[in-house]
């Protein structure tokens, strides 16, 4: 049983929340032109077409039309613009 797989059973045994837990990024879009990102660990690419946002389980990457970061904490950041897509690690590790 690898790590990832005995920490989900304690988020799951213990009724705690996974992103706590484990560390996964929470992100939460409002319609197509917001998107707040937690639990992220840094800007890896930033333009008005792209934005990448690195993670623990790897990169998000938003793509669209005039993206802009409107604030960013050690916590979350808040991402406006025209959202055309939004892309996911794949999550699958290695053990």
């Amino acid at each position: 049983m690898g790590r990832e797989e005995i920490r989900q059973k304690l988020a799951s045994a213990a009724s705690m929340p996974k992103d706590v837990v484990m560390g996964a990024p929470v992100v939460t879009a409002l319609g197509n032109f917001e998107v707040c990102v937690e639990n992220y660990r840094g800007i890896t690419e930033y333009t008005d077409t792209l934005v990448r946002v690195q993670t623990k389980g790897g990169q998000i990457r938003l793509t669209g039309k005039g993206l802009q970061v409107e604030y960013y904490t050690n916590d979350e950041m808040k991402i406006t613009g025209e959202l055309h897509m939004i892309e996911f690690p794949d999550g699958r590790k290695e053990d």
